[in-house]
């Protein structure tokens, strides 16, 4: 509103001064006057950020065209192999050289190809499948639990030697497996343990990364005043463990059951030397033996076999990653200690 001709501008109205204890006006200290202040910006700001944030051009998060040109090309280099087993699975022995590896040619035969792969040789891929079961159930199973009680053991008690202990862990995880793949035969051989399951099982329980990456969860996930309470209480030892520290390890022994169980499904050089009786084959030995038939005088082709079968092969892993993922959740002991 305009001021009245003649008439004296109004003064702006000022806040009104804090009082005392006698009711009187008296003037602010150095804190108030600071909260005072600041406020006063805040509420200039905010409109500020408002209409900022309504403005159609405003600041947007930014998006690293190299970030997304890295993540697709990896993407494709972990998808490309699978489409490719996907789709050279569809089509017949002929057809898999005489058209293009990376789309679908000639009959549709994947029903056709699974049936003769459950068939083919007596069935004999459903041994295998079943030896290879044997090997990851008893194997990477034993090598969890071992690493789990041995990685606990090392993170939460003293002992003398704890030290070399660890040396000595650092050591085996840098000794690659199939260095010690050798030794390892000439001692089963000499225990009359080769052509067995347990030329495979026992090896396989042993896993030094799996007993380092526990030992280096268990250190931060299961905190030392929980144990010291459950102690108090009354709690021994074995049932803190099976009834605390299990679950606070949880995400931990995924992590360890999904390295151990890759590994053993995965394993071909240990078994290839352990093993000749093919009866005892896990899958990935028997397939390269179909591989190899052609080769052999008298041997017949049967890569359409070998491709579908492979197929077959990485559905349990996949299927076991996806059902296994969703027990990797971190934090469970956040706010347990006050």
């Amino acid at each position: 509103m305009s001021a009245v001709p003649g008439s004296l501008p109004r003064e702006p109205k000022r806040a009104p001064l804090p009082l005392d204890r006698g009711g009187r006006e008296r003037r602010p200290t150095r804190e108030e006057a600071g909260a005072s202040g600041a406020r006063r910006r805040a509420r200039k700001t905010q409109p500020r950020l408002a209409r900022r944030r309504q403005r159609p051009g405003g600041r947007r998060k930014r998006h690293s065209a190299l970030l997304n040109v890295l993540m697709t090309v990896m993407l494709l280099y972990a998808l490309l192999p699978l489409f490719w087993l996907f789709v050279n699975s569809t089509k017949t022995e002929g057809a898999l050289f005489s058209t293009f590896g990376l789309w679908f040619g000639g009959k549709f035969a994947l029903w056709s190809n699974i049936h003769q792969v459950f068939t083919y040789d007596n069935g004999v891929f459903l041994r295998w499948f079943g030896n290879t079961v044997l090997y990851v159930v008893a194997g990477a199973g034993g090598a969890t639990v071992l690493a789990t009680l041995a990685g606990y053991g090392m993170a939460k008690y003293d002992f003398p030697g704890k030290r070399l202990v660890f040396a000595i862990v650092l050591g085996a995880v840098a000794v690659p497996a199939t260095a010690l793949a050798v030794p390892t035969f000439l001692l089963f051989s000499d225990l009359h343990l080769t052509n067995t399951p347990w030329a495979v099982i026992l090896p396989s329980l042993v896993s030094p990364l799996g007993f380092y990456l526990i030992w280096l969860y268990a250190s931060e996930a299961v905190p030392t005043e929980i144990l010291e309470a459950a102690r108090i209480d009354g709690a021994g030892e074995f049932r803190t463990f099976l009834v605390i520290s299990s679950r606070l390890l949880t995400p931990g022994m995924i992590t360890v059951v999904l390295f151990t169980v890759v590994a053993t499904w995965n394993n071909y050089f240990l078994p290839l030397i352990m093993l000749s009786n093919p009866n005892w084959y896990p899958l990935t030995v028997g397939l390269n033996d179909w591989n190899q038939q052609s080769f052999s005088a008298g041997g017949q082709a049967v890569y359409n076999l070998v491709v579908t079968g492979s197929l077959l092969t990485v559905i349990p892993i996949m299927a076991a990653f996806l059902y296994l993922q969703r027990y990797w959740r971190s934090g469970l002991a956040a706010g347990s200690v006050k």
